[in-house]
């Protein structure tokens, strides 16, 4: 079985990297596990072009950015698991620059999008307030099913999500894995 984590936070070391070493760990020797840490990555935000993609998405400007192995990564797993936190009651904006950006990846081709859209994927949101607009944010990324989601709110563990220490407690790492069914 192939397992694809994706952080989708710009903090280098905070909870969202935290959650996905749990994964990671716990993942291991259970097949192959590829974790994509969007802190250490760079993908442009469309834009800046000539809408070169419309024609086909091999002419797009940021082809070589990363946006294209992480879609054939999540794609091409039996399991997905994104990792979202919140900034401002929305995904932060890796997650909207990587949602934008695949459009240019299914540009054209339809049989990526089937096969994506069918990738169980779980969403992991770190987050001290509501889940409407993460709720229809996801949609995109599972079809016709309705995303499952786990809010994991640092508050109610009594720590502040800017401190990064959630997975420091028991009983949150036991959530993660329990909602990743590790």
């Amino acid at each position: 079985m192939t397992s694809c984590i994706v952080s989708f936070s710009g903090r280098k070391d905070g909870n969202c990297s935290a959650i996905a070493q749990v994964l990671v760990e716990a993942l291991s020797g259970r097949g192959e596990t590829r974790c994509y840490d969007l802190s250490a990555l760079h993908i442009t935000p469309c834009g800046q072009c000539g809408y070169e993609c419309f024609q086909a998405r091999e002419r797009c400007p940021y082809f070589d950015d990363p946006e294209f192995e992480l879609c054939d990564a999540v794609a091409g797993s039996d399991r997905s698991i994104f990792i979202v936190p919140n900034y401002c009651d929305y995904p932060c904006a890796n997650f909207f620059i990587f949602n934008e950006r695949s459009q240019c990846y299914f540009q054209h081709h339809p049989e990526l999008l089937e096969r994506y859209e069918g990738v169980p994927k779980r969403f992991i949101v770190v987050s001290n307030t509501g889940r409407e607009n993460f709720t229809a944010a996801f949609r995109y990324h599972t079809g016709d099913a309705p995303p499952d989601v786990l809010f994991l709110s640092a508050r109610s563990f009594g720590k502040a999500s800017i401190d990064g220490d959630l997975m420091d407690l028991p009983e949150a790492r036991e959530a993660v894995l329990r909602f990743a069914g590790l």
